[in-house]
């Protein structure tokens, strides 16, 4: 499990913020030998190359020519001239390991869904070596924190959503490498993702961090407001089309190039979520990309060929793709039925912030994401008073006749967690009989067995589950243990469905 992001209201500011950058020129660095600092620019022109990003060919015939003039003042300003204005910004690192940074002449042109590269000019008068330049910004901070594991999780405003609309990314790998070299002059690649469209103000700041020192950085500058323009995507409609020809919903993986996974994933929010690559769409549905050529990967859950193809998005307002899917397999044909009964509401790669776990609304496109015949959403520990709320003792109201999403109970995070987690499938109630608060509940799991025993008895004569004599036996609960020996039961899941097992409906309509 990932570790959980924090979500920052907001970010206190102990220093004057620069105002809105305007293109200039970088101070020119005249104290730096020729040899090492051609050798490094012609990595970087390779890594510009490689992102898909390239110089003009002048530019790249530019370098060439300055890398090999016998005059090494003349081509050390000749470099600059050249890289300078790719530059969003300048940093200088001084004698005393101070950090300052200064706009540069390149605009902050940006694209909604879409990576763009700048040049970052390094001035390294203290020729720090060993130390990682890292951006960062307050409209780059994570979107969501994950789950705390508490009940009742203090939730942060959904409106620190809108602000945060930037991804930050230095390349780092070969052809350049990580760390700062000690050259008194060097140029770093920059990539910016923006999530929206039009014009923005956003801050840029850069830090000096040491492999020996994880928590806090050696050195940060001052931030830097710049102005950005974010040209608008290209809004894809989606056909999906499942083998029988009807519109449907599929999961669609869609990267560049380069393997970038789109939308963002660090700044999705439901019914999107970051954890994990894919998309789920429906016939019609949109998604938002940048002119270029992508690889799409689409099925639609287990029983589906997971197939892959490339799409040419063109420079226009919209644009439309088809994406056939096939089966391998069809059970419920021959009357067996798909489902997962242990689906958690909230927690785990969830989130609590800015909202508690996701709504009904975003299981249910999952469940028809992936053809599942029956989802089983459990509410547990994590948000319980929350995700309580969306329990109705029935199916869901946004079931089909084909797919049922169902809102039950996983006791964990309770105090009888220590003996086993239960998973009760298909209750009429959800609380434990005279409790209100998870602490309520029974510290073992053998009342709460019984409770379950003596509802599935009571439903079956129609009568109330409110109540349950202490006596009752268990009858209906079958053991299931994932991955623990049948004799140390208690470590690992029950499953008890308090009712008949016949509960999916046949597409048949028996």
């Amino acid at each position: 499990m990932r570790s959980p992001l924090r979500l920052l209201l907001s970010v206190p500011l102990a220093f004057l913020i620069v105002p809105p950058a305007r293109a200039a020129e970088l101070p020119k660095v005249t104290k730096v030998e020729l040899q090492p600092l051609a050798a490094q620019v012609q990595r970087v022109a390779d890594a510009l190359d490689f992102v898909g990003s390239p110089l003009p060919a002048a530019d790249k015939d530019a370098l060439h020519k300055a890398a090999a003039d016998s005059d090494q003042s003349r081509a050390i300003e000749a470099i600059q001239s050249v890289l300078d204005k790719h530059c969003l910004a300048g940093v200088r690192i001084g004698k005393n390991n101070e950090l300052d940074i200064e706009p540069g002449p390149a605009r902050a042109e940006l694209a909604e869904q879409g990576w763009r590269v700048f040049l970052i000019k390094v001035e390294n008068a203290a020729g720090l070596s060993n130390v990682e330049l890292r951006p960062s910004s307050p409209n780059a901070l994570p979107m969501y924190r994950g789950s705390s594991g508490r009940p009742d999780p203090k939730v942060v405003s959904v409106g620190e959503v809108a602000h945060r609309f930037l991804d930050l990314m230095m390349f780092n790998t070969q052809p350049l490498i990580r760390h700062l070299s000690g050259l008194e002059l060097e140029y770093r690649v920059l990539q910016i993702y923006c999530r929206d469209s039009g014009r923005k103000e956003a801050q840029l700041a850069f830090g000096l961090w040491r492999d020996t020192d994880k928590a806090r950085p050696l050195a940060t500058s001052n931030p830097l407001a710049i102005a950005i323009d974010s040209l608008p995507a290209v809004l894809v409609s989606l056909r999906v089309v499942d083998a029988d020809g009807r519109p449907t919903t599929g999961s669609l993986v869609f990267r560049d190039q380069r393997g970038r996974v789109y939308p963002s994933q660090s700044r999705r929010l439901a019914p999107d979520f970051g954890f994990h690559p894919q998309v789920y769409r429906h016939y019609g549905e949109t998604v938002a990309l940048q002119p270029g050529q992508y690889t799409v990967t689409y099925t639609r859950g287990p029983e589906y060929q997971t197939l892959q193809r490339t799409i040419i998005v063109p420079a226009a307002a919209t644009h439309t793709e088809t994406f056939e899917l096939k089966r391998w397999i069809h059970p419920a044909a021959k009357g067996w039925y798909s489902g997962d009964h242990h689906v958690h509401a909230a927690g785990c790669a969830h989130y609590e912030s800015p909202t508690e776990g996701v709504t009904p609304e975003d299981m249910m496109r999952h469940v028809l994401g992936e053809d599942l015949d029956v989802g089983c959403c459990l509410s547990w520990g994590p948000c319980w008073y929350h995700q309580k709320r969306y329990f109705e003792g029935k199916t869901n109201a946004l079931s089909t006749a084909d797919h049922l999403l169902r809102y039950d109970v996983e006791v964990s995070g309770f105090p009888s967690s220590h003996c086993g987690h239960i998973c009760l499938l298909r209750l009429r109630e959800q609380d434990y009989p005279g409790t209100k608060l998870i602490e309520d509940w029974p510290s073992w799991d053998l009342p709460i067995f019984r409770w379950a025993a003596w509802s599935a008895s009571r439903i079956a004569a129609g009568g109330s589950t409110s109540a349950a004599p202490a006596n009752c036996r268990i009858s209906p609960c079958r053991p299931w243990t994932a991955s623990a020996p049948t004799n140390t039961w208690w470590t690992s899941h029950i499953t008890c469905a308090i009712s008949s097992p016949r509960w999916i409906r046949r597409r048949s309509g028996s």
